[in-house]
C-alpha cells in the first residue's frame, strides 16, 4: 500500500469512494455539506497532480432500485460550486457501458460523479462481481469514506482486491481519521480521559470495556449515568434507566476498580418534572432524585469535578453529550465539557471528538477549531474504539 500524499496521480483515473450521504430538503437542496467538504482535500490533490477523479458514494436507503429522491445527480451543482473552475460530469449509472464510456472520455482535471451505488442490491451484499465492474472504471482505488469503513460493502471492502497494492490507498480524510483514532487507542499519553455520554449503557458497554484497558479516567454522563446510579442503590426518580443493565453497570465499576481506572459519575444533576423545554427545573444529587423528576443534565458540582479531570489530561476522547443539549435549559453540562476539552487542548492535550451528538454539540457551541480532531464517522469510530477490525480499513491494508 502506498500513501496517498506520496502518490502522483498524473494521467490516472482515481476511483474514490467518498461518503456523500448528505441530508437533502424537499427541494433536493443539501442542508449540511460537511461530508462533501471533508473529501475536498483528497479530490483537489488528485486534480492538482493532473489526475481524473471518479467519485462513488451511496445516498440514503433506497429500497427498490433507482429512485429520483436518492439520485446523486442532485449533488452535482453544489459539487461544482465547491470545485470552482472544475468540470463536474455525472453518469446516471455506476457500472455498465455508459459509465465506462464517460470515464474513458474524461480529461485530466475533470471530476465524474457516479450514480448511487445502493441502486444495486449487490453493493450492500458485498458482491465481488459488482465490485469488479466498479474497479474496471479506475486505475487507482482511494477509500476516503471513514463513515462507511465498518460496512463490508462492495465499494468499501471488496473492491480493493482488484487493484495492486501500490494502487490502493486511503484518502486524506480516511488517513486523518485512522491516524487520530490510533493516536488515542494505541499511543495515548497519560493521563488519558474518555468522556462517554449518551442515553444507553447498552450502546457503550463494548467501548467502555475496551477503554478500561487504556484510559486512566472515564467520565460518564448523559442518560446512561442514571443506570449506574440506580445500580449502586441510588434513587433516580423517573430518569432514564435500563433496568436489565444494572448488573452490567456494577460489573463495569468492579472491573474499573480492579484495573485502577477512575470512573467519574455526576455527583449532581439538573432535574426536570417533564421531558420538555418548558419543564420546571431544579437541582439534586444524582443518587437522590425525587419521585416524578428526571435528570436531564449534569449539575454544577459535576461540571466542576469533570472539568478538573479533563484539564489535567494529556489525551481526551469524547463520545456522547452530558444531557439533552438540544434544549437550552439542559445544555450547560455539555457546553462546560466542550469548554474544558478546548482548554486542555490549548494546553497541549490531544483531543478527539466523535459520534454524531458530540460532533453536533462541538459545532453548535463553536469549538470545532479548538479540539485536535473531529471525526466524521459515528458508527465507524464507535466500532474502532470497541476494538473491532473495520472491513474498509482491513481491505486496503491487506
Amino acid at each position: 500500500m502506498s500513501t496517498f500524499s506520496q502518490h502522483s496521480f498524473a494521467g490516472e483515473k482515481a476511483l474514490v469512494r467518498v461518503d456523500f450521504n448528505v441530508p437533502l430538503n424537499d427541494k433536493f437542496e443539501i442542508t449540511d455539506d460537511t461530508r462533501i467538504r471533508a473529501a475536498l482535500p483528497t479530490i483537489e490533490k488528485i486534480l492538482k497532480d493532473g489526475g481524473k477523479v471518479i467519485l462513488m458514494s451511496h445516498l440514503g436507503r433506497p429500497k427498490d432500485g433507482p429512485t429520483d429522491k436518492y439520485s446523486l445527480r442532485h449533488l452535482v451543482p453544489h459539487l461544482g460550486k465547491l470545485l470552482p473552475g472544475t468540470t463536474v460530469l455525472f453518469a446516471d449509472d455506476c457500472i455498465g457501458e455508459k459509465a465506462a464510456m464517460t470515464a474513458n472520455m474524461m480529461r485530466p482535471g475533470e471530476v465524474l460523479l457516479l450514480e448511487n451505488l445502493r441502486f444495486y442490491k449487490e453493493e450492500e451484499k458485498g458482491d465481488a462481481a459488482f465490485a469488479k465492474k466498479l474497479a474496471q472504471l479506475g486505475d487507482v482505488y482511494v477509500n476516503d469514506a471513514f463513515g462507511t469503513a465498518h460496512r463490508a460493502h462492495a465499494s468499501t471492502a471488496v473492491i480493493a482486491q482488484f487493484f495492486p497494492k501500490d494502487k490502493r490507498m486511503f484518502g486524506l480524510l480516511m488517513e486523518g481519521e485512522v491516524n487520530s483514532a490510533e493516536k488515542v487507542l494505541t499511543q495515548a499519553q497519560k493521563p488519558f480521559t474518555a468522556i462517554i455520554g449518551g442515553a444507553k449503557v447498552s450502546d457503550k458497554i463494548l467501548i467502555i470495556e475496551n477503554l478500561l484497558e487504556r484510559a486512566t479516567d472515564i467520565i460518564i454522563g448523559g442518560g446512561m449515568a442514571y443506570t449506574f446510579m440506580k445500580a449502586q442503590g441510588g434513587r433516580i426518580g423517573k430518569s432514564l434507566c435500563e433496568e436489565d443493565r444494572l448488573d452490567t453497570a456494577n460489573e463495569l465499576l468492579k472491573k474499573a476498580e480492579a484495573k485502577g481506572v477512575n470512573i467519574h459519575l455526576p455527583s449532581d444533576s439538573v432535574i426536570a418534572d417533564a421531558f420538555s423545554a418548558e419543564a420546571e427545573t431544579s437541582a439534586a444529587p444524582s443518587n437522590a432524585i425525587p419521585d416524578g423528576w428526571m435528570g436531564l443534565d449534569i449539575g454544577s458540582y459535576a461540571c466542576t469535578e469533570f472539568t478538573n479531570v479533563i484539564r489535567r489530561s494529556k489525551t481526551i476522547l469524547w463520545n456522547g453529550p452530558m444531557g439533552v443539549f438540544e434544549m437550552p435549559k439542559f445544555q450547560h453540562g455539555t457546553k462546560a465539557i466542550a469548554e474544558a476539552v478546548a482548554a486542555a487542548t490549548a494546553e497541549g492535550a490531544f483531543s478527539l471528538v466523535g459520534g454524531g451528538d458530540s460532533v453536533a454539540a462541538v459545532n453548535q457551541f463553536g469549538f470545532t477549531d479548538k479540539v485536535s480532531y473531529v471525526s466524521t464517522g459515528g458508527g465507524a469510530m464507535l466500532e474502532f474504539f470497541e476494538g473491532k477490525e473495520l472491513p474498509g480499513i482491513a481491505a486496503v491494508n491487506a
